[in-house]
């Protein structure tokens, strides 16, 4: 499974995981989080992308993901198709203090669809450490409307960090018993979590769950 030109360890399986969402959303920050992926980087400059091969050991044996990392080019009007072709695995990301990320979430979510159909795909609503959050609990629907798995995430803080990979790597090897057998090496936190305060956060979403959708279709961010 490994991508043209590249080589894995033990010929472990790998699959090319592409991250989306707009600029300043922590894509790179949340990537970079793996201190060996980030050691190990590759730069593709034909498409302006920066390839993190990041190791994850489970139950299974090791599985590694190719992350691919847009280096800025979302700025410029979307991304070149070339980012998504053969894409295996999916990670959209918005920023839960800044409401326009959210709602530029189902715009990612048709270009990847568009290229890459069927592939299992996790929304992450990161910086969940800072103290103004602007996308509440509730707001966020997308997920439920497009059947993906939704983590809330602080890349800065390392909180729910596995949890995204965790969820592809079931999917990708279907096996919902697979778990990971050792921590990945991470960059020390640089920001504390208020895990009191996430936690009741993580207690409304799964009240919002089972809330009855909106009727529109653009997820609306008032009240």
């Amino acid at each position: 499974m490994a991508l043209p030109g590249q080589t894995t360890p033990d010929n472990c399986p790998s699959f090319k995981l592409v991250i989306v969402g707009d600029g300043g959303t922590g894509k790179t920050t949340f990537v970079k989080r793996h201190l060996t992926g980030e050691f190990e980087k590759k730069y593709e400059p034909t498409i302006g992308v920066e390839v993190h091969p990041l190791d994850f050991f489970t139950n299974c044996g090791r599985i590694r993901f190719y992350c691919w990392d847009t280096a800025g080019q979302e700025k410029f009007g979307g991304l070149r198709d070339g980012y998504y072709i053969h894409g295996q695995c999916a990670i959209i990301m918005f920023d839960v203090t800044a409401r326009l990320t959210y709602k530029n979430v189902p715009t990612w979510h048709r270009d990847l669809c568009r290229v890459s159909e069927n592939i299992p795909i996790v929304l992450c609503g990161n910086k969940v450490d800072v103290k103004n959050r602007q996308v509440k609990a509730k707001q966020v629907t997308f997920h439920r409307k497009k059947n993906l798995q939704y983590y809330e995430i602080s890349a800065k803080s390392n909180y729910n960090f596995e949890k995204p990979y965790l969820y592809l790597a079931r999917k990708l090897a279907g096996d919902a018993n697979l778990h990971f057998v050792e921590s990945p090496a991470l960059a020390p936190p640089e920001v504390q979590i208020d895990l009191a305060a996430q936690a009741q956060y993580e207690a409304e979403l799964a009240k919002a769950q089972s809330m009855p959708l909106p009727d529109d279709d653009d997820d609306s961010l008032d009240g």
